[in-house]
C-alpha cells in the first residue's frame, strides 16, 4: 500500500490545529507561572459551547460561545487558585471532572439520548490560490479550513508579542520572578489571570474547531485527552512560540500515524495503535524534562510580597 505524502501531511496539519490552539493557550498561562490542568475541561466546555452555538445562530456564533465557554472554565481556574490559593494541581483536575461532568448533563438534557446522531454546520476546507499548489506542502499548509489560516496568524503575532512588547515582557517577568515584577509596578495576580483566562478561550476555540471544522458533532468525552496532550506540546517545544508550532505538527503527524497503522493490517490490536499519540506524550515528557528550560516560578504560588 501506497502513502501519499502530501495528503498525509495536509490530515497531520488538520489533526495538529486544535491542539495548537490549545497549546498556546497554555504557552501563555505557563509563561505567566501558571500550569492549567484545567485546560481539557476548558477545550470540552468549548466543544459543547460550539455546539450549542452554531446549532443556535451559525457557524460564527459556535466559535464565540466555544471561547466563552472556554474561558468559563478557565475564570473558575483562576478564581480558585488565584484569590482563594488553592493548589493548582487540584484546583485544574477539579475544574476538567467538573468541564466532563456537566457538558454530559446539560448535552443529554438539552438533545436527549439520541443526541450523539446530531449534527452541526461546518466549515469547508478553503483553497489559498497558487498557495495550495506547492509540492508537497501545498495542500498540507493552504488547503485547510479558515481556522488553521487564524492559527497561523495568533503563532506569529503571540511570538513577537511575548518577546517585543511591554506586556509580554510582563507576563515573562511574572512567570520567572513574580516578586520582582510586583516591586517593579506589575500585578502577579492580574497577569496570571488575564494568561488564564486567554488559555481557556484558546482551549475553548480549541474545543471549537474539533466540532466546526472537523467532526460536525459533538460527543462526551470528545476531547479525549488533547488538553493533556497540549501541555507536553509546550514542553516540547520548551516554552516558544515557534517550539510549540512545530511540537503540535509532530503529535498530528503521530495521531494520523495510527491511522496509517491500521491501514497497513498488521494483525496487532488496533488499540495500541490508538494509544500511539499518549505513549510519544509521555516518552517526550521522560525525554526533555532535564533539557527543557521552563519558567522559574512555573507551578508556584505567589507570595504575600508578590500580590
Amino acid at each position: 500500500m501506497s502513502i501519499d505524502a502530501g495528503e498525509f501531511l495536509q490530515a497531520s496539519v488538520r489533526t495538529a490545529t486544535p491542539l495548537a490552539f490549545a497549546a498556546y493557550g497554555e504557552l501563555v498561562a505557563e509563561r505567566s507561572g501558571v500550569i492549567n490542568l484545567g485546560l481539557e475541561g476548558a477545550m470540552i466546555a468549548g466543544a459543547f459551547g460550539a455546539l450549542v452555538g452554531a446549532g443556535a445562530g451559525g457557524v460564527g456564533a459556535g466559535f464565540a460561545a466555544a471561547a466563552l465557554a472556554g474561558c468559563a472554565a478557565a475564570a473558575v481556574m483562576a478564581l480558585v487558585v488565584l484569590w482563594l490559593r488553592a493548589d493548582a494541581v487540584i484546583a485544574g483536575t477539579a475544574v476538567t471532572l467538573l468541564a466532563l461532568g456537566l457538558t454530559g448533563t446539560l448535552y443529554r438534557a438539552l438533545y436527549g439520548a439520541q443526541g450523539a446522531a446530531l449534527s452541526v454546520p461546518t466549515i469547508a476546507p478553503a483553497a489559498v490560490p497558487g498557495l495550495s499548489h506547492l509540492p508537497l506542502i501545498g495542500r498540507a499548509l493552504f488547503e485547510q479550513p479558515m481556522m488553521t489560516y487564524l492559527l497561523y496568524v495568533v503563532a506569529a503575532l503571540l511570538g513577537w508579542w511575548m518577546a517585543r512588547t511591554h506586556a509580554g515582557l510582563a507576563l515573562r517577568a511574572t512567570g520567572e520572578r513574580p516578586v520582582a515584577a510586583f516591586a517593579a509596578g506589575i500585578s502577579p495576580v492580574r497577569v496570571r489571570a488575564w494568561a488564564l483566562l486567554f488559555g481557556g478561550a484558546m482551549g475553548g476555540l480549541a474545543g471549537g474547531v474539533l466540532v466546526l471544522a472537523q467532526v460536525g458533532t459533538f460527543a462526551e468525552g470528545m476531547s479525549a485527552g488533547r488538553g493533556f496532550i497540549a501541555i507536553a506540546i509546550v514542553v516540547l517545544g520548551r516554552w516558544s512560540a515557534l517550539g510549540v508550532a512545530g511540537a503540535a505538527l509532530l503529535f498530528g503527524a503521530a495521531s494520523q500515524l495510527q491511522y496509517v497503522f491500521q491501514s497497513l493490517g498488521w494483525p496487532v490490536p488496533y488499540q495500541l495503535f490508538l494509544a500511539l499519540p499518549y505513549v510519544l506524550t509521555l516518552l517526550v515528557l521522560a525525554g526533555t524534562q532535564r533539557r527543557a528550560a521552563a519558567p522559574a516560578a512555573l507551578g508556584t504560588a505567589l507570595t504575600e510580597d508578590a500580590r
